[in-house]
């Protein structure tokens, strides 16, 4: 039975006058309880914060033995940089299950005096003696003026001028043009047009699809063009279907989970269609990945 009893109470967060069944309650509703819990535990988050604050601290350069972060801190690198100095002995240290200990009897040796600087030979720069011109670029790659110098400002090709000619690092230009190229198990390929005119698709459509379905397409001149098999297999027309494997198929192969598979598929770049709601990746390229190392 719920009590008849009417008590007349202040809420103890807002204010406010109210009735109460119980002598326990403190509060006129639960949004003002809501409220003052939470003000309760700012209060108790700030006095422990303060308290911690003002707690006496040992600062690293008195303790006897440190861990890499206080040293790393001490030293003034990068934790990393101490790990590696780990690593390949630099530091000694000791390692308890769970935690790396290092002495500071030890870290102060190492500055006795008996290590002497060396000096690190300077690097040599690596002469670039092979050069494209503009028009040979253009020519070779089929690509034009503008969009070859935007390109060269956004990867820093290096470049010089010579009898008012533009010249163009070869090895740059042929390493970004490399990653680009398309692959070479792709041998027929669709123009804008010919899409249009098969499947009666507007431009926006056709580029919406080949971003949605990551379709492989190149560059020649102002004109591009877009693997026929893929975009023919992405419209769901029944063309002759090279060696795949489904997503079941590879992660089962390899041993691997679903993430793994898809790390190594958006890295390496390895070709995959999607049929349906059916993944399929390319057989040959993902056996190459996977396939032992030859000397």
């Amino acid at each position: 039975m719920s009590s008849t009893i009417e008590i007349t109470k202040t809420c103890e967060w807002c204010g406010n006058t109210f009735t109460a069944r119980k002598c326990t309650t403190r509060y006129c509703c639960k949004r003002c309880a809501e409220h003052a819990y939470k003000d309760a535990k700012r209060k108790q988050h700030v006095e422990r914060e303060q308290a911690k604050a003002s707690m006496p601290q040992m600062s690293d350069d008195k303790r006897l033995f440190i861990t890499p972060t206080q040293c790393a801190r001490l030293l003034g690198v990068c934790r990393a940089s101490i790990y590696n100095y780990l690593a390949t002995n630099s530091i000694p240290c000791f390692q308890f299950k769970g935690k790396t200990i290092i002495s500071r009897d030890s870290l102060n040796s190492l500055f006795d005096g008996s290590h002497l600087y060396q000096l690190r030979p300077a690097k040599e720069k690596q002469t670039i003696t092979e050069f494209y011109t503009t028009k040979e670029v253009l020519e070779k790659f089929g690509i034009s003026n503008s969009w070859l110098f935007k390109a060269a400002k956004e990867n820093n090709f290096p470049k010089i001028t010579q009898r008012g000619k533009t010249l163009w690092s070869k090895p740059h230009i042929d390493r970004f043009f490399a990653k680009s190229a398309p692959k070479e198990e792709i041998t027929e390929w669709y123009t804008a047009a010919e899409i249009q005119e098969r499947y009666g698709m507007s431009l926006s459509a056709i580029y919406n699809l080949v971003s949605k379905e990551r379709i492989p397409k190149m560059k020649i001149g102002c004109e591009a063009r877009y693997s026929k098999w893929h975009f023919d297999k992405a419209k769901g027309v029944a063309v002759d279907e090279p060696d795949s494997y489904t997503m079941q198929e590879a992660m089962a192969k390899y041993g691997m989970t679903r993430d793994q598979l898809y790390h190594y598929i958006k890295t390496y770049g390895i070709s995959k269609v999607k049929v349906g709601r059916i993944v399929k990746i390319s057989k040959q390229e993902l056996d190459n990945l996977f396939a032992p190392p030859k000397i």
